[in-house]
């Protein structure tokens, strides 16, 4: 007979948790867990054992495969962001558990990844808050700030690379949602993202004469006929103390217009609870927020992996709960040894509905596991999570270069007051033509210039 005898159980994990809250720790447990992935990519070793499986978390009350639902959501409520422990308890959505994945090249893009590890620290940040080498050079691409210490490095992070890929172009799908559960909005968008600088695939690190530019972002709709060719063009300054430039092309005008930049928390379509400040827990500069402060350190479940439905040729996801059954996407999730909760608070905005937002980190990986706002009253506002997944299941799979292709899969923006919800999923294709592309040279010419904007409005 052979017993298993743990060296560490849950209250030691909580007790340390608490402890690396208070002094502001590097990510993990039993030794940093960057060091630990530095010789092979395993993180196991940073963690005691009840944080790698939640057969070993629940003590065997679920297990991979189980469904999360009211009547056993609080068994993991401790594993969850409150608004989606409400949606289960109330609102009937449901999670599948998957085994947590060991291999963190397959938890973001494989170059992205290859890159932190190269590049671990050589950044720092400048006079004027932003992230250069130590040479002062601009940043030269994966995680700045693997080892993040507190909450502004790990923001700082996130808002330089949203999906991690040099170029990305993302056809979307987006279902707009009463509290009633009937679709009153539905629209197919695309949505374009474009580094100059960091670059790790497309060629050269800085993209010469932009080098003062940290992205390119584009998103217009192409259903239905009434927002069809509306667009709008975001060139964000690497300077993160400046509000982008923002363009948008209306059809009925046929003209492009420049729009204030700080007006980011108002819908781009009607029926949307989706907000530009929204776009991957980060959308806005970095300094156009404050008082970053990691307030909590923990498990999570979350949608790391299986947010690809391989079984659709188009890629649609499929549906749940709500008063019709359609309220929620299908969603696998996973344990995620250790989720980082940072609170920041608008300080470029004085008008911001917005009181503060709390996002929840992958300390393996600094992924944004969800978020959830709140007013200037202090009370629960909106929530954005969403799905990722490598685009690979078994013989079935997306290639972005060498390797399999990772991305989003499906994002739900929900706002708590209201009862809206937005779900919004990635597609192979969208009318018009357009078909998921990453780091491709043509994402800019295609989408990125507003030359691009006025040929798509037409």
């Amino acid at each position: 007979m052979v017993f298993h005898i743990k060296r560490f159980d849950r209250n030691y994990a909580r007790r340390q948790f608490l402890k690396k809250t208070a002094g502001l720790a590097v990510g993990g447990l039993l030794m940093p867990v960057w060091k630990a992935m530095a010789n092979n990519g395993d993180f196991a070793p940073a963690y005691p054992d009840e944080l790698l499986s939640i057969d070993e978390y629940t003590k065997g009350k679920l297990k991979a495969g189980d469904y999360i639902d009211a009547s056993n959501v609080d068994i993991v409520k401790d594993l969850l962001e409150p608004v989606k422990y409400y949606q289960i308890k109330e609102m009937g959505r449901r999670l599948r558990l998957r085994e947590t994945t060991r291999d963190i090249m397959k938890l973001s893009p494989w170059e992205y990844l290859e890159a932190s590890f190269k590049n671990r620290g050589q950044a720092k940040f400048d006079d004027k808050g932003n992230i250069v080498t130590l040479d002062g050079q601009p940043w030269i691409g994966g995680m700045p700030f693997p080892d993040a210490k507190n909450g502004l490095e790990l923001f700082a992070g996130l808002t330089m690379s949203w999906g991690r890929h040099d170029a990305s172009f993302y056809a979307i799908r987006e279902y707009d949602l009463s509290r009633e559960g009937k679709i009153n909005y539905q629209y197919e968008n695309g949505w374009a993202e474009y580094a100059p600088t960091g670059r790790l695939v497309l060629p050269g690190v800085y993209w010469k004469g932009h080098e003062d530019k940290l992205r390119y972002q584009s998103v217009f709709f192409s259903e239905p006929d009434s927002v069809r060719g509306t667009s709008y063009l975001n060139i964000w300054h690497y300077d993160q103390n400046k509000f982008p430039e923002l363009y948008g092309y209306i059809p009925d005008f046929k003209r492009i217009r420049r729009f204030p930049t700080d007006q980011r928390f108002e819908p781009l379509v009607p029926g949307s609870s989706l907000y530009l400040s929204d776009a991957w827990a980060a959308g806005d500069p970095l300094h156009t927020w404050g008082n970053y402060k990691i307030v909590s350190r923990g498990p999570m479940l979350a949608g790391v992996s299986g947010g690809w439905n391989s079984a659709s040729e188009s890629w649609a996801h499929t549906t749940h709960g709500g008063p019709k059954g359609e309220t929620f996407w299908d969603t696998d999730v996973e344990l995620v040894p250790e989720a980082i909760a940072v609170d920041a608070e608008p300080t470029g905005f004085p008008r911001a509905p917005v009181g503060k937002k709390r996002v929840w980190f992958d300390a393996r990986t600094q992924l944004p596991l969800g978020m959830v706002s709140f007013d200037r009253r202090g009370e629960i506002f909106r929530s954005f999570d969403g799905a990722y997944g490598l685009y690979e299941d078994g013989e079935k799979r997306v290639m972005d270069g060498k390797h399999p292709y990772w991305s989003w899969g499906h994002v739900h923006a929900f706002d708590v007051q209201t009862g809206q919800m937005t779900r919004l999923e990635q597609m192979a294709s969208m009318s018009g033509g357009h078909k998921m592309m990453v780091n491709s040279q043509d994402i800019y010419d295609r989408y990125l210039t507003n030359g691009a904007l006025r040929r798509l409005g037409n």
